[in-house]
């Protein structure tokens, strides 16, 4: 049994808010969703596919400029300094390694890139660069 356009729609509005619940895209993929729902509603009156694809782009695409004027903008949480972390592995001399840092495995290099620090050694979070954790050896920041 071939589906028809509303079906198409709907299932297409599905399939985005799906893919905006597993994973998170600022709410662009439900504001697809949401088009393909409306252009649904749409399709009953309005029979031909090309405008219907017209349609669903020009109404997603204001919806998630809509959507993102409203929704307030987060700034990324910053790393306190000097917080707590353990080492999983080692981390030579300019490379990196993996920390236990709230609960969680980070990449991490040592701040001191001179610096080795062996597996299981506590260590203070001393900042980031992107998704790397800059961290120092406990023992030497709390002499």
């Amino acid at each position: 049994m071939p589906f028809g356009p509303t079906v198409i729609w709907l299932l297409a509005g599905v399939g985005f808010c799906l893919v905006e619940l597993l994973l998170p895209t600022a709410f662009v993929a439900s504001m697809m969703g949401v088009s393909a729902f409306i252009v649904a509603l749409i399709s009953l009156v309005l029979p031909q596919l090309s405008w219907q694809i017209i349609l669903w782009m020009v109404i997603s695409v204001a919806l998630v400029v809509l959507v993102q004027r409203w929704v307030p903008k987060q700034k990324a949480s910053a790393i306190a300094d000097a917080t707590e972390a353990e080492t999983l592995t080692e981390i030579l001399p300019g490379k990196t390694g993996r920390v236990l840092y709230e609960g969680n495995s980070w990449q991490a290099q040592c701040d001191d890139e001179t610096l080795a620090i062996a597996p299981q050694q506590k260590v203070c979070v001393v900042g980031r660069k992107g998704t790397t954790l800059l961290v120092m050896p406990e023992n030497l920041l709390h002499h």
